[in-house]
């Protein structure tokens, strides 16, 4: 079961889901396009009344879900003292209370099957706060952590977390974000990987039962740095947030 699947990293992940041979539950608020076998529900997963129809659609179809990709979220491009409190409520709702919603939904589903795998999409910025993306990073600094608490306490049941922490991706999240990118966005696209190679990153992350995944690799350098040298990482993203 794919969120946010009508494009980018959703997109991406129904196609390399489906090479494996998966059975597809796919969902969004936007038409998908998705042209191969699957199970397609509209919906908005802020909404508690979707959020359950679109549970129970994939459960009336298949039986069981054995792996749910939390991939549904918007970016946004906000210093934290000017961020607007209704706008950051609505990015909350759906890069952080969503997934949780969704994760409580299907857990007593997965233990009743003996298992299953949860993979909530995260970001780079969910582990070095970016100072342009202050709400954003908030988001998914919050959601990385509900993944290593889930993980913990769902141990004993057989399900699996698994956080992914892509960098920066080919696709049109900036055009869907809150506020206008700062220059420095244009700057990065160079270094951008497309979202077929980050969905490829994410299903063999599942295959080898992988806790984090971060892509491309270059971003545990950039992690690593901020843990061992913060002061190094603060100046830098100081300078290039100027």
């Amino acid at each position: 079961m794919i969120t946010g699947a009508s494009r980018g990293i959703g997109a991406a992940c129904a196609e390399a889901f489906s090479r494996r041979a998966a059975m597809l539950s796919l969902t969004s608020r936007t038409p998908i396009g998705y042209s191969g076998d699957a199970l397609i529900t509209a919906g908005d997963i802020t909404d508690p009344a979707d959020r359950a129809r679109v549970v129970e659609a994939t459960l009336d179809c298949f039986g069981r879900i054995d792996i749910l990709i939390n991939n549904a979220g918007q970016g946004s491009y906000e210093p934290v003292l000017l961020a607007d409190r209704d706008s950051s409520r609505k990015i909350f709702d759906l890069n952080f209370f969503a997934p949780l919603a969704l994760a409580q939904l299907v857990v007593p589903h997965m233990r009743r099957q003996g298992g299953g795998t949860i993979v909530n999409v995260s970001s780079i910025a969910g582990q070095i706060a970016l100072p342009w993306m202050s709400m954003y990073s908030s988001t998914k600094f919050a959601l990385g952590a509900i993944t290593n608490a889930l993980r913990i306490e769902l141990r004993a049941d057989g399900i699996r977390m698994m956080t992914v922490c892509p960098g920066y991706v080919n696709t049109d999240f900036h055009s869907h974000a809150i506020g206008t990118p700062p220059s420095m966005i244009a700057g990065a696209k160079p270094f951008a990987i497309s979202a077929t190679r980050c969905a490829e990153a994410i299903a063999r992350g599942v295959e080898r039962d992988a806790r984090t995944v971060v892509t491309p690799g270059i971003g545990w350098f950039l992690v690593w740095l901020e843990r061992v040298f913060p002061s190094v990482v603060d100046s830098r993203l100081g300078s290039l947030s100027k």
